[in-house]
């Protein structure tokens, strides 16, 4: 299996399992045959509110001898509303303790905004929203600095063996390597062909940052969300470009952007509940495109993002890409 060496020493898996809109009803199932299959690397958060069932398959994997503990590369990351230093260690503990692990191998915030805090008590996953009826959007004083010295505190306590962000730009990223006494070893965002990024990787690769592109196939990963500017675009399965490769190398479209993202130095979370799909999806390294075909998907690029907030609900006040 490819991997790649973080900065912070430790080997991650270039190709991994994404638990984002995995059902709890089989989320246990799915990472167990998961595992099975082959996936080491679990992308999770507290966000998916599926961390115990994800924890359940885990920990079937390992009774049955699949896997042991340290074979797996478990992600999480820190959501919105818990960026308060304060608050920081105890929704890691809280997290930990839903996946039945001692550690993460990876751990991340989630996205470089702060909400106020809401008690997991009272609601959890917590949502984007202060409010029960989805409407209040309260943002906390929190300052990335004051999250990210909390999360290196976390390495300090064996509670997470790697840090790094998502959904980061450019400018806080500066900002970022600026203070940090422990590196982000990881950066997570959208990247598919019609959102290529392509300033934003080279900075990650001068700065020694892995990135992990999310949503791989564009506008099919947020379809449900009736979006417009997604259900509107031609799926990437469907480009001529996309059809035309898959046939050329005998891969699935899928297969194809899997590869072209790996190889060009990207991490992959594809998700699937088909395992016919859950063995294609692990088959995208150990074969190269040729340097005009990588070209000529690259070129679909459109700067369309998809994954932000006012596309999920109407807001005038959290803009994180503007």
């Amino acid at each position: 299996m490819a991997t790649f060496k973080l900065s912070s020493g430790y080997e991650m898996p270039q190709v991994g399992f994404g638990l984002w809109k995995v059902d709890n009803a089989v989320c246990a199932d799915t990472v167990y045959n998961a595992i099975k299959a082959g996936y080491r690397l679990l992308d999770g958060a507290s966000d998916y509110g599926n961390e115990v069932e994800a924890g359940e398959g885990v920990a079937r994997a390992i009774k049955e001898g699949i896997v042991k503990r340290e074979d797996l590369f478990i992600v999480s990351k820190l959501w919105n509303s818990f960026h308060d230093g304060d608050r920081v260690e105890p929704i890691v503990k809280r997290q930990l303790k839903d996946w039945g692990i001692d550690y993460f191998d990876l751990y991340v915030i989630h996205f470089p905004v702060a909400l106020e805090w809401v008690d997991p008590a009272v609601r959890y996953p917590p949502g984007w929203h202060y409010d029960d009826a989805g409407k209040e959007i309260r943002l906390s004083k929190a300052t990335i600095q004051e999250t990210w010295t909390a999360l290196e505190s976390l390495v300090g306590k064996g509670l997470a063996k790697s840090i790094g962000v998502s959904n980061f730009q450019a400018q806080l990223l500066y900002d970022l390597l600026r203070y940090a006494k422990i590196r982000p070893a990881t950066l997570q965002i959208e990247h598919h062909p019609y959102l290529v990024q392509a300033d934003l990787l080279r900075l990650a690769k001068n700065e020694g940052i892995t990135v992990t592109a999310y949503s791989s196939f564009g506008p099919a990963s947020f379809e449900e969300f009736k979006m417009a500017h997604a259900t509107e675009l031609q799926p990437l399965f469907e480009v001529p470009t996309v059809k035309s490769l898959a046939t050329k190398y005998n891969k699935s479209a899928g297969q194809i952007l899997l590869r072209w993202a790996t190889q060009r130095g990207l991490a992959v979370i594809p998700k699937t509940a088909t395992p016919s799909r859950l063995k294609e999806n692990l088959e995208v390294t150990g074969w190269d495109l040729e340097k005009a075909d990588l070209d000529s998907i690259t070129a679909l690029d459109r700067g369309l993002r998809f994954n932000q907030p006012a596309n999920y609900f109407p807001t005038e006040l959290m803009w994180i890409f503007g």
